[in-house]
Order: structure tokens, then C-alpha cells, then sequence
């Protein structure tokens, strides 16, 4: 098939573009960009998609997700988390290693590649796990995993506890140029909390997680990182501390990047009044100056990248004692139109600048060589309308799991087309 995506605004970060144009994609690349494109070939299929008054962007690239396959498929499925992500404009998405077994060896790294292939909707790149089960005690198979595909290291959802085993682990990953993405977590510090320690933790009596939590692995990996000259890449950055420690080191020429999701620059901790287990998640939402942290570092280049964290869980994890709820939302079909109607609807960043933390940036940083809409390049494309205000229904997500704080928000920013390796995915907001 040919496509032909006629009168768009096309934002390309990446290429400095940003005005009316048309693209041509041809035999699963972009062919042409340019203006009045005119392809009438005899015996040829063209589709002709009509992008006025709507945005033709880089298909979004998501680098934390959680796909939940292989060990908990009850949650979720490459199949069905590929489809959620195509129908929030994603066209790349890079899984985290808390599966089970555990992504810490080729074996399940391949299996993930070649399961994606069959039947992802998107294209999939493994992160494998730093330690071995993700325990802490010994260094996973990085080399090995690094050839046969992962794009990143990660123990995500547990800490590395001993820095000197970090230290090892962001050094072997050096060697092998690889991405080490810390989720910054010090349990002793947490001791059981379930939510912000602040306000509403002691309005619901409920035991709080102190910042010093997140900030104390963060300062530590930014000492290492600085001190070995590699870089480090710090998971869901959610609290004002967290912001300036990361902005401090790159001032002072760290190799530090780092990442925030939409619920930690659209929600407080007032989300979880009522014991709203759909608003538990890890790190947990916090205060008002904490929001304004993020959305300011978000604004400033402190944080790169916008990710979506999207951890699907049944509906029997979330239905239970707060507590005892698991952790986390799905975020995949939410993502653009929180960050759009959040972040540039209401005159914080350019429009372009968010594009570019859910494009071009978060594939720099894990090295994917998306995320652009350059002439020869594959043709992932997302197609938004960002004047379309509509209302989330959490019951039409195509995520097997529902666990979401959003249902019943209006936003602004609705899909319309995904196009994958030249591949209409989603055409008029309908997944195909």
C-alpha cells in the first residue's frame, strides 16, 4: 500500500519541521515530504488520508511500559498491550523485565521479540532485567542480552540496594553501550507506606512514603554516574527533590537523563481521597509542589522524556483493601491528550517540545534510531486532532485491564490514524 497524508500539520522535532505539508509513504517508508504531493499512478492503491486541521507527528515512542507476557497474561498480553499502545499513537514501545520468568537471559528476550512479531501491533523492544530474578544479588546476562535484542537494563519496580553491584552494572553496561534505567526506591526508607506521606496519608490513616525515598537512590545514582563518567537514566521522576538533583547534575555536565509520566504532572495525592486504588501507584502521586516541579522540568529540558509507566492489572488487584491494592495504571490510550491538554493546551510547553519528549528524545536515549518522520526512514506515524475534546471511557480501552484514575476526564487530543511500517493500524480513531 501507498499513503498519501495530504494537508497536515507536520511536527518533526527532530528535522526542525513544523508547517503544512503532505508526506508520501511508499512500500513501508516516508517516500516524500513536501508540499502539494501528487502520486496518480495507474494500477497502483493509494490511500489518501485528508490531515487538515490535524497534527501528523512521529509515531509516539513509549520507553516504560509493562506488556505483562510472558507469566502474567491474566493482566495483559503482547497482543492486547500493542494494541492499546497503537490506540494512543504509539508505534514503539519498550517492555520492562518484571515478567515471569523474569526477562534476565536471551531465551526470554527472544521469545519477546519473535512473539511481538506475530502478533504485536506495534514494534517491541525488550529492556532485560540488571540482576538475575531481579533480586539484587548478581548481574544478569547483560552482554548476552544486548545481543540478542534489549535496548536497556533495568531492575524496574525494585532498587539495585547494593551500590556496589550498581557500580558494576553501570559500568559492563557502558561496554556495551547500553541504556541503565534505575527505578530509585529505598525500601527501608518506604517501610510499608502506600501513598505520599503528607495531608491525605494522615487524613486517611493511611502509612505515607516519605520523598526521601526517591530522592536518596536518585542522589546515589547521579554520585555514581558522575564519579564512573557513564550515564544513568532515572525511571518516573515524581517530586520536587527528584527535579533538582537531576537539574543540578546535568548543570555540571552528568550523564543523566530521566523520565516523568502524565499522572505525575496531572494528579496530587488528592486522587487517592476515597481510597481510589486506581490512583495507587509506584512512585506514589504526590503534592501540588511536586506537580509543579515536574511540569517546570518538564519545560526547562531537566526531564527528557514523557513515558507512559502503563501497568495493567485485573480488576481483583485494584478491588481490595488500599494497601493491599497493586501498584500502578495503564497509560498508553491516555498519554498524548493528558500531556497535550495538561502540558500545551494550558501554555506551559510549545507543542513541538512535548512531541519531542515522546518522540525523538525517549529513542535517543535507548538508541532505536525512531521517532522522526525523515525522508527513507520507516513510516511510523501518529495522526492526532488536537482541537477534538472528548470524554475517556476507561471501558473502551483496548488494554485488557481498566485500572485507570482518568475515566470520566475531558481532554483535548484525539487519536485519529496510526501508521506502522507503512501500515495503516488505526484509521478514524478505530483500531483495524
Amino acid at each position: 500500500m501507498r499513503i498519501l497524508i495530504k494537508g497536515g500539520r507536520v511536527i518533526d522535532p527532530k528535522n526542525n519541521l513544523d508547517k503544512v505539508t503532505d508526506i508520501f509513504i511508499d512500500k513501508g517508508v516516508i517516500s516524500e515530504v513536501g508540499s502539494d504531493i501528487d502520486y496518480e499512478l495507474e494500477g497502483v492503491e493509494l490511500e489518501v488520508i485528508d490531515a487538515s486541521g490535524k497534527i501528523v507527528v512521529p509515531g509516539l515512542v513509549d520507553m516504560h511500559c509493562h506488556l505483562r507476557e510472558p507469566g502474567f497474561e491474566y493482566k495483559e498480553t503482547i497482543e492486547t498491550g500493542t494494541a492499546s499502545a497503537a490506540m494512543g499513537g504509539f508505534t514503539s514501545i519498550a517492555c520492562m523485565p518484571n515478567t515471569k520468568p523474569v526477562i534476565d537471559n536471551a531465551a526470554v528476550v527472544t521469545y519477546i521479540i519473535e512473539r511481538a512479531r506475530e502478533v504485536g501491533r506495534v514494534h517491541v523492544y525488550p529492556i532485560g532485567a540488571i540482576t538475575k530474578g531481579q533480586e539484587g544479588q548478581e548481574l544478569a546476562e547483560i552482554g548476552e542480552m544486548k545481543f540478542a535484542g534489549v535496548v536497556a537494563i533495568s531492575d524496574d519496580g525494585k532498587t539495585v540496594k547494593n551500590p556496589a553491584l550498581m557500580r558494576h552494572a553501570m559500568e559492563y553496561a557502558a561496554m556495551f553501550d547500553t541504556t541503565v534505567i534505575s527505578h530509585c526506591e529505598d525500601m527501608d526508607l518506604v517501610e510499608g507506606g502506600c501513598m505520599n506521606e503528607g495531608f491525605m496519608s494522615t487524613y486517611l490513616g493511611l502509612k505515607g512514603i516519605t520523598r526521601a525515598a526517591e530522592e536518596v537512590v536518585i542522589a546515589r545514582e547521579i554520585v555514581l554516574a558522575e564519579t564512573l563518567n557513564v550515564g544513568i537514566h532515572i525511571a518516573h521522576v515524581s517530586t520536587k527533590g527528584g527535579v533538582q538533583l537531576i537539574r543540578d547534575a546535568k548543570r555540571r555536565g552528568v550523564k543523566v537523563t530521566c523520565e516523568t509520566c502524565p499522572h505525575y504532572f496531572t494528579l496530587t495525592e488528592r486522587a487517592v481521597e476515597g481510597y481510589n486504588t486506581n490512583a495507587k501507584m509506584n512512585p506514589p502521586l504526590r503534592e501540588e509542589a511536586d506537580v509543579e516541579a515536574v511540569r517546570e522540568g518538564l519545560r526547562d529540558g531537566t526531564i527528557d522524556a514523557i513515558a507512559t509507566d502503563h501497568a495493567p492489572h485485573h480488576i481483583d488487584e485494584k478491588n481490595c483493601e488500599f494497601p493491599m491494592a497493586a501498584n500502578g495504571i495503564v497509560g498508553f490510550e491516555t498519554a498524548f491528550p493528558l500531556a497535550y491538554t495538561y502540558l500545551v493546551d494550558s501554555g506551559i510547553m510549545p507543542l513541538r517540545e512535548m512531541i519531542r519528549k515522546m518522540t525523538v528524545n525517549p529513542a535517543s536515549i535507548l538508541g532505536l534510531g525512531k521517532g522522526s518522520l525523515s525522508e527513507n526512514a520507516k513510516a511510523d506515524v501518529a495522526i492526532f486532532d488536537i482541537d477534538e475534546e472528548f470524554t475517556v471511557h476507561t471501558g473502551e480501552f483496548k488494554s485488557k485491564s481498566k485500572n485507570s484514575p482518568y475515566d470520566g476526564f475531558r481532554l483535548k487530543g484525539k487519536l485519529c490514524y496510526t501508521i506502522v511500517n507503512g501500515e495503516i493500524v488505526v484509521s478514524q480513531g478505530i483500531l483495524l
